[in-house]
């Protein structure tokens, strides 16, 4: 099967085209076109990136065609992000979607921009190759999720973010440092030169004890913030050198709060619920820190992880496409009138209304 993914959830506008295989699929092309609008305002406004995905969506279609040497007529059918995410954005990659689909006539599938990220996982290794059920960690910058996956399309939600994502509190401290937006990728680099140690910042461990698997990273980025005012930063210090130095010792503190969080998170879900499979995906999954702490771990615990190559974590329609082809597989194909479902909260039982 010959598909056309869509992904539109929040400021990366893609469009990827898929064959479809027995245990697998071949990705042809996929576009990816990030607004850079947003840096100007040091993070995302919403309207603008509704904007900025009508301005990019059909030279992103363009080019995904092009690059699979494909046409419109020969697509058999079409994936599209239909949540969570910006309701604004979603709307113009699902407007195309359906309207794409109903002109051709050809079926087309919502799908779970969360589930999509773990789907990146079955697109790298094959479906045969991730077993179910597995535990799945989406940390992006928009989702901090821990998942229950015992089928496709059916998982269950162990435990969420509070507050900030991952991601979200990445690109909020790299602001504080002065690294521009989005400044996840900026703030790693700085923390590879300094000291995980230096700054003792604290972790939320809600009750994990206990087996609270919920996260918080709201107030690490609070400790992070009272700390650099405590130095009178950005006005002390004044030597390159000791800016420097500062910047990259409290990213890589932050950072290694972080990472402990989520692996120590990580193995509480596996523990609680017995299974041997882990799945991390979403654009934290980048991290390399977080990637090394966690093979590591797993290794240790015999456990079998998964986490998708650094070009498939980040937004992509790849994932938005493979997801695709597990639900029309499944004999899972939306109805034409299909909407946004812009909260994760609402997606419960979604699949079950599919036809």
């Amino acid at each position: 099967m010959l598909l056309l993914a869509i992904e539109t959830s929040c400021d990366d506008t893609c469009v990827a085209v898929l064959r479809g295989r027995p245990g697998g699929a071949d990705l042809l092309s996929s576009a990816v076109s990030s607004h850079l609008i947003h840096a100007e305002y040091q993070g995302i406004v919403p309207e603008l990136a509704s904007r900025e995905h009508l301005r990019l969506i059909g030279p992103v279609l363009r080019r995904a065609l092009s690059e699979a040497q494909v046409n419109l007529q020969d697509l058999e059918a079409v994936a599209v992000t239909s949540g969570p995410g910006l309701i604004g954005s979603l709307l113009v990659g699902l407007s195309l979607g359906k309207a794409l689909a109903y002109g051709l006539g050809i079926p087309v599938v919502g799908v779970n921009h969360v589930e999509a990220h773990l789907a990146a996982a079955a697109l790298d290794r094959g479906t045969e190759r991730v077993s179910l059920p597995f535990v799945g960690l989406v940390a992006s910058g928009g989702h901090t999720e821990l998942v229950l996956v015992r089928q496709w399309g059916g998982w269950e939600l162990l435990g969420a973010t509070r507050d900030d994502a991952a991601g979200e509190a990445f690109d909020k401290v790299a602001k504080m440092l002065g690294m521009g937006f989005p400044g996840g990728a900026a703030l790693s680099r700085a923390a590879a030169s300094g000291r995980p140690d230096a700054y003792a910042f604290p972790r939320a461990w809600l009750g994990i004890e206990s087996g609270g698997l919920d996260l918080s990273f709201s107030g690490l980025k609070t400790a992070v913030k009272l700390h650099l005012d405590a130095q009178g930063w950005p006005d002390r210090p004044t030597a390159a050198a000791e800016r420097e130095r500062l910047m990259a010792d409290v990213a890589a503190s932050f950072e290694a709060a972080v990472v402990e969080v989520l692996a120590q998170k990580l193995w509480k879900a596996a523990e609680k619920t017995g299974v041997r499979q882990l799945v991390v995906a979403g654009g934290v999954a980048a991290n390399p820190p977080l990637r090394a702490a966690l093979e590591a771990g797993a290794r240790q615990r015999h456990l079998d992880l998964i986490i998708p190559p650094s070009s498939l974590c980040g937004d992509n329609a790849a994932m938005v496409g493979m997801t695709g082809l597990q639900r029309l597989a499944g004999g899972q194909a939306s109805t034409h009138d299909l909407a946004a479902i812009p909260n994760l909260d609402d997606w419960h039982g979604f699949y079950a209304t599919l036809s």
